[in-house]
């Protein structure tokens, strides 16, 4: 199984990813950030905070997968 946490996956992982949530659909966009978390606009996925989590349901960012397109 291959995910975000992968070598391979993040190598495909540009700053400007977005990643969805394979538990409850969110969409990381980093062009929006995490206003909850206070995750500026402009912050790529691979640099969120250790502690940062999806916003709806909690899960791990090993959860997202890039969104293709």
């Amino acid at each position: 199984m291959t995910g975000p946490e992968t070598g391979e996956e993040q190598s495909r992982l540009s700053d400007d990813s977005r990643l969805e949530c394979r538990i409850c659909w969110y969409v990381y966009d980093p062009a929006e950030g995490d206003p909850v978390e206070q995750i500026p606009p402009g912050t790529p996925f691979l640099e969120l905070p250790g502690h940062w989590r999806c916003p709806q349901c909690d899960a791990e960012p090993s959860a997202f997968l890039p969104v293709e397109g």
